[in-house]
């Protein structure tokens, strides 16, 4: 009795198995659609604008990087008033 019990519980979770792999199966896509065709395109040129665009920034825009005052600012001499 028991090992008949365990049996069906065995095959029924075998078919329960064979039926989640065969419903996962039916929602695979069969036609690719925009991210499948151009996904990879447009993730390169949104990273090569990047790019380019910081490259831009760091050499023609002339931005002062926040330099070291180090060896260019003296203190004032103190005042007794």
């Amino acid at each position: 009795m028991m090992f008949s019990l365990a049996r069906y519980a065995f095959s029924s979770l075998k078919i329960w198995r064979i039926q989640q792999i065969m419903a996962r199966q039916s929602h695979i896509k069969q036609s690719p659609d925009f991210h499948d065709k151009y996904g990879n395109i447009v993730l390169a040129s949104g990273t090569t604008f990047c790019v380019v665009a910081w490259v831009f920034l760091t050499t023609q825009m002339g931005i002062q990087w926040n330099p070291s005052p180090v060896g260019r600012v003296t203190p004032k001499e103190w005042n007794n008033h």
